[in-house]
């Protein structure tokens, strides 16, 4: 091998380690290389406790979005227990002077044949024993109706009576209240048409 082939292999290695030394170091010295690495921000600066504008506007937003919706169902709620109790009070009354109309009939009223009872499912009652009254006007006036209804347990003993009516109901008119037992579940009741009284 003659100096100069070696010579040129020597320069060659030099060469390609200083390209590689280059494309490997880390040039601290402020000027810019193709492969820059991001550092990671100096968080001692940052507070973390004032949001962007945006971010205020936005929780701002919600908010009050949360305010109007729980304003709403509020209202609503405040709305249907009205309601309720307004339903509640009217069938209250009526069923009251079912009662008081009831007080003095003799037998099983006037209106038997215009009244029927039919079981409505537990599941649709919370459980509750409760019978629909269907009552039908088969006169050609206008009447008002009042009629008994009495639970009774497995011996035919009643245990519970309750009185639901119906007011002025035209000719061929149908009411349909409910006649709803307060007693538990158990022992089972059995709903029984007792009287029914048109006036």
């Amino acid at each position: 091998m003659n100096t100069r082939t070696v010579h040129l292999a020597v320069a060659a290695a030099l060469a390609s380690g200083v390209l590689v030394v280059s494309c490997s170091s880390d040039d601290s010295g402020g000027s810019s290389s193709p492969s820059a690495r991001p550092t990671a921000p100096d968080t001692a600066s940052f507070s973390g406790n004032t949001p962007s504008a945006l971010e205020s506007k936005a929780a701002s937003a919600v908010a009050s979005a949360r305010a109007s919706a729980s304003a709403a169902a509020s209202s609503a709620s405040a709305a249907a227990a009205s309601f309720e109790a307004s339903v509640s009070a009217e069938v209250e009354r009526a069923n009251k002077a079912a009662q008081s109309e009831l007080k003095d009939v003799q037998g099983q009223g006037n209106a038997m044949s215009e009244v029927a009872i039919t079981g409505k499912p537990r599941a649709q009652t919370a459980g509750l024993l409760a019978v629909v009254v269907t009552i039908t006007n088969k006169t050609d006036k206008k009447a008002s109706y009042a009629v008994q209804v009495d639970f009774l347990d497995s011996s035919g003993k009643t245990v519970e009576t309750r009185y639901v009516g119906a007011e002025d109901l035209e000719p061929g008119e149908k009411a349909q209240p409910l006649a709803i037992s307060r007693k538990p579940p158990e022992p089972v009741l059995t709903p029984k048409l007792v009287k029914a009284q048109r006036y």
